[in-house]
């Protein structure tokens, strides 16, 4: 029994090794993923913007060019104060949760080393007790784990999404102003090939306060 929980605290404190290597790289890929999503989501529902909201049907011809204008919307998100702040809230978040999960895997690893070096003076009945609690502890872990990816994805999502729709409301604001009947969206991959037309970048940015 003692070779037992020996062999079961080596594979415990194995699997947990690698668990918290990657654990924040976990956090930080769900939080990023997870900003990326919102951010293509908002861009999709943006569409190519009219000043009443309507979706361009085709392209322009020749002798509309000058109903439409241009604005890296990415470039503009990156920018906004509102969002530095918001992505610097959600990074402290992360770290926060890191903190908590590494000093709790240190505690694990402790306990687990303690008990398997000890586990040849217990009695069968000791060691199956503190083989279930390293279970439980691991089955902790994982859980808070879990949970503090799906905390980071809600925080996110509170976090960014009036954020998004502030913009998209800017957007469509100066477009609307200015008499543009076409906005689109000239941000890399977006779609747009040539952006020689008015750039809208700087006209939301000061709309936005910054």
């Amino acid at each position: 029994m003692a070779n037992t929980l020996c062999n079961r605290s080596t594979i415990l404190i194995n699997n947990w090794i690698k668990f918290t290597i990657l654990q924040c790289i976990i956090l930080n890929k769900t939080m990023m993923n997870s900003i990326k999503k919102t951010i293509i989501a908002f861009l999709m529902a943006l569409g190519p913007l009219t000043a009443v909201g309507q979706t361009l049907p085709s392209l322009p011809s020749v002798d509309q060019t000058n109903e439409l204008a241009h604005i890296n919307v990415q470039q503009l998100i990156s920018e906004m104060p509102e969002v530095i702040a918001a992505q610097n809230e959600l990074a402290k978040l992360e770290k926060d949760y890191t903190t908590q999960i590494d000093n709790a895997f240190k505690e694990f690893q402790t306990k687990a080393q303690n008990y398997s070096a000890d586990a040849a003076n217990q009695t069968d009945v000791t060691n199956q007790a503190r083989q279930k609690e390293l279970e439980s502890m691991q089955q902790n872990l994982q859980e808070f784990r879990d949970s503090a990816s799906q905390e980071l994805q809600k925080k996110q999502m509170d976090l960014m999404t009036p954020l998004l729709e502030k913009a998209r409301d800017a957007i469509n604001k100066v477009g609307k102003d200015q008499g543009f009947n076409y906005v689109v969206d000239s941000s890399p991959n977006g779609g747009v090939i040539l952006a020689n037309g008015k750039d809208l970048l700087e006209d939301v940015k000061k709309e936005l306060g910054f």
